[in-house]
């Protein structure tokens, strides 16, 4: 930034909803952008706040969850967490210098994003969650911070595999039928359902549930979470798995590092959506009375922990996910469309 003639004013964050509370107070005229060097959890709550701050100003602070103001300054993201699944998606390249050089050459696409709610109050805003086994994964390697990352990821994920069950829920989503609702939806920056649209309902016994407005691209999963989803097209991805025995639910996991399809599977179900809602309902009846828990365990067990860009949010009722298009503007290049399981990008 300074061999680039940039100034900047640099603040190092030392607890969780620090930037959230700097950026809500903080004068931000003659600033012309917000950078975040960290992960996902830390590029997630400066989007957050700049998004929640926009609603401030514009005093619609009650009425963001119908038309929320697009954030006024955009924000750069320098991957330096353990995943960094918003800079690989916004570059194609999870690297430290390719996303400082789209900062200082003033690269910015809008990006969608969606709110997540409850009984009509809003909770964040964010670019993707998981419920269920993404959820309580991350609850339980947030029980294990002391763990390095690596170590602290993989652990989380074979006790969450060991201890794999299912949640009931219901979904109701509303569909976009056709890819001319996108191309509407993502030239007038639309967040409004289309005339005609029904929501639709899914019951039963689920394993995973996720939600993502754009691709999710990481080193685990190279084609993306989401492969069929875009930064900013208007859509989110609905991704639900139903219960299935624990190898096959492996090998689904599996696929997502391959080139194989990760959806080819009759208990995985996909839908391209503009809105969401999941009630998870507390059933314990599948348990085994004997089974013992360590104690600092048993409130996971009967929560329902979210995993939403890589933060941990607990929700007992049901959640309103809801796509607003081109909502924050991002410093970074557009990536191609992924041609034989490869992303490419303008890499600098």
């Amino acid at each position: 930034m300074k061999l680039a003639g940039i100034k900047t004013d640099v603040t190092i964050t030392e607890y969780e909803g620090h930037a959230l509370s700097l950026l809500k107070e903080c004068e931000l005229q003659g600033f012309d952008g917000v950078v975040c060097v960290g992960g996902d959890g830390s590029a997630s709550e400066v989007a957050h706040a700049l998004l929640l701050r926009a609603q401030k100003n514009a005093g619609m602070e009650t009425d963001c969850l119908l038309t929320p103001v697009r954030a006024q300054l955009p924000l750069g993201v320098i991957p330096a967490g353990s995943t960094n699944v918003l800079a690989h998606s916004l570059h194609g390249v999870p690297h430290v210098v390719t996303a400082a050089l789209h900062i200082i050459l003033g690269h910015i696409q809008p990006v969608d994003v969606c709110t997540f709610s409850t009984t009509g109050r809003l909770l964040r805003f964010g670019f993707s969650a998981m419920f269920g086994f993404g959820g309580r994964t991350l609850a339980l390697a947030e029980k294990h911070r002391w763990m390095s990352p690596n170590q602290r990821r993989d652990f989380a994920v074979i006790k969450a595999l060991a201890k794999l069950k299912p949640e009931d829920c219901e979904i109701a989503f509303l569909p976009l039928k056709t890819s001319q609702d996108l191309q509407d939806r993502k030239a007038q920056g639309s967040s409004k359902s289309g005339d005609g649209e029904e929501w639709q309902v899914t019951r039963g016994q689920i394993l995973n549930v996720s939600i993502m407005a754009i691709p999710c691209l990481c080193s685990v999963a190279p084609r993306g979470l989401a492969p069929n989803t875009r930064l900013n097209n208007g859509s989110m991805a609905l991704i639900i798995v139903r219960n299935t025995s624990r190898p096959a639910f492996v090998k689904h996991l599996k696929r997502y590092a391959s080139v194989q399809n990760q959806f080819n599977f009759p208990f995985v179900e996909t839908y391209t959506v503009e809105e969401v809602k999941v009630q998870q309902k507390n059933n314990l009846n599948g348990h085994n009375s004997d089974e013992r828990h360590e104690p600092h365990e048993i409130g996971l067990e009967n929560s329902f922990p979210w995993n939403v860009d890589g933060d941990l949010m607990e929700v007992a009722s049901e959640v309103h996910v809801k796509l607003h298009p081109r909502l924050i503007s991002l410093y970074g290049g557009d990536v191609e469309d992924m041609n034989d399981g490869k992303a490419t990008c303008n890499c600098l």
